[in-house]
């Protein structure tokens, strides 16, 4: 009886030493998305995008992605870098009789969880997105022939979230997560922004694990008028491969 009080209180002041101390992910990842949706800069026409994976790999020109995240008691901090840099043709019709549209985008979310439950975390988020557009089109003219215009802005802009996430108990070597995030911004005649991803994997060592999923992030942005009207309502969504490396 003394021997096991004895482990039993070891084994509590461990786990209180572990509670308190920093541990780190970072998961570099592969996003093989689709994009749907319209641009618009200046006072051109907006154009329709519609492209699967096959063809944004094709028309990439760059691109970045990392997750990371710092743990300690009940907290986890994390940041979320996605980086593409987009040459791709627009979608013809009516009035659109060709050209091409070349997009750089960045977003970079931090957030701050706290943990509710075992398996339920929730805490705000702060969203920077940042899209330089350039766009070259042939304008179908009423009496026929085309016009050539062309014009290009950059806008950045800041959004807030409320974050959810659904995960597995620590130290478990069957990983999960479901998150969803939701929210907008101020000062633009539109501003509204959700994403959801699911993961599923296996945490092969104490050091590296392997995730599996999907993501959708939706981007609803609209501002200015005129020579700086701009325009970016876009949804990308495709599965995700994450490479962990636990610290």
């Amino acid at each position: 009886m003394i021997l096991a009080l004895t482990i039993s209180q070891a084994n509590a002041q461990d786990s209180a030493v572990d509670k308190h101390k920093w541990s780190f992910l970072i998961e570099p990842y592969l996003m093989f998305p689709g994009m749907s949706g319209t641009t618009g800069v200046g006072p051109l026409p907006p154009v329709d995008v519609d492209l699967n994976a096959d063809q944004i790999f094709s028309n990439l020109k760059f691109g970045a992605m990392l997750f990371f995240e710092a743990r300690k008691g009940d907290w986890a901090f994390n940041s979320d870098l996605l980086y593409m840099h987009l040459g791709q043709d627009a979608k013809t019709g009516t009035i659109i009789n060709s050209g091409d549209v070349n997009a750089k985008q960045l977003g970079w979310e931090v957030a701050g969880l706290l943990q509710i439950t075992p398996w339920l975390e929730l805490g705000p988020a702060l969203m920077l997105n940042s899209v330089k557009m350039n766009v070259n089109i042939k304008v179908n003219n009423i009496g026929g022939g085309t016009t050539d215009r062309s014009n290009g802005l950059s806008e950045t802009w800041g959004d807030i979230l409320l974050v959810a996430r659904i995960k597995n108990k620590e130290g478990k070597k069957f990983v999960y997560q479901f998150r969803g995030d939701v929210g907008g911004g101020f000062g633009a005649s539109k501003n509204a922004v959700w994403q959801i991803q699911a993961y599923a994997g296996y945490r092969f060592s104490k050091l590296f694990q392997l995730t599996g999923g999907y993501r959708i992030i939706s981007l609803d942005y609209e501002n200015g008028t005129g020579m700086d009207h701009f325009l970016y309502d876009m949804n990308l969504s495709g599965p995700v491969i994450r490479f962990g490396f636990n610290l």
